[in-house]
């Protein structure tokens, strides 16, 4: 595998410690790729003007892609050995979740990029692939930041479910893996970041699915407000997701697929 040797020799403790987190589950994992690879993907990695979903909302500001036969080559290699029969045991040893499999499209993996002043408010992820028809069990997110400074800003916060604290803040920092469950436990978000011209906010992500089984409570993907957004912007998030959950649910209905999956797929 492309993953560091060390990383695949401590699997026992990565996966207590993975485990032994509450209410969130998530392990950080630094020097994540082997250092080759990882250089690789940082000296390859496409412009910001060349990704082609662009999310500009009240409550993000971001773009991203899952085209890899326009990129270099390493990008394909990382997405197989991600998607690898071996790299999926060793997913499921740490996470406890047997089974794991992740789809060949934009719900599989992609990467993510944000210029200056790009943020992603604190959200609960979708749990459901609705083309698959499949659980949304773990995320894998990959950063490719090299020489991210403390004054940029741009730490993943991980919040407890009430949104009354912000358990975790952790740097984007270059060739570190953040691997956490997917579930109503684990909001989460970055604040906007204050870069030089010529940076931006890089990462590698891949989200992991099982079967529907014992347990599965479907959730959809919600912004949730900081305790200190203004007044204004908590009731229009409030507002917004409350409409937007209420049109998916009418699509649903009708048996259309939704809107947000549609744009997700757009090429």
């Amino acid at each position: 595998m492309q993953i560091n040797p060390q990383h695949i020799d401590s699997i026992s403790s990565i996966s207590s410690d993975f485990k032994s987190r509450s209410p969130c589950k998530f392990v950080v994992l630094d020097n994540f790729l082997v250092a080759e690879i990882a250089d690789k993907l940082y000296s390859k990695f496409p412009a910001l003007s060349s990704l082609k979903v662009k999310r500009k909302s009240l409550n993000e500001n971001k773009v991203e892609d899952y085209h890899f036969e326009r990129w270099d080559p390493s990008f394909t290699e990382v997405r197989e050995m991600i998607q690898g029969k071996e790299f999926l045991n060793w997913m499921s040893k740490l996470t406890g979740i047997p089974e794991l499999v992740t789809p060949n499209n934009s719900l599989g993996s992609g990467i993510h990029q944000g210029g200056n002043g790009s943020f992603v408010d604190v959200h609960i992820d979708v749990n459901f692939d609705p083309k698959s028809e499949m659980w949304r069990r773990i995320n894998l997110l990959i950063y490719l930041n090299k020489n991210w400074k403390e004054e940029y800003g741009g730490n993943l916060e991980i919040w407890n479910p009430d949104m009354s604290k912000c358990e975790h803040s952790i740097s984007p920092l270059f060739n570190r893996a953040i691997i956490f469950l997917t579930d109503e436990n684990s909001p989460h978000g970055y604040k906007s970041i204050n870069i030089p011209e010529g940076e931006s906010r890089k990462s590698f992500y891949a989200y992991y699915y099982t079967e529907i089984g014992e347990g599965f409570k479907y959730s959809d993907s919600r912004f949730i407000p900081r305790p200190n957004d203004s007044i204004y912007k908590s009731i229009a998030t409030q507002v917004k997701e409350g409409i937007k959950i209420q049109a998916k649910r009418l699509l649903k209905k009708l048996g259309i697929k939704s809107l947000d999956f549609q744009d997700k797929n757009k090429k």
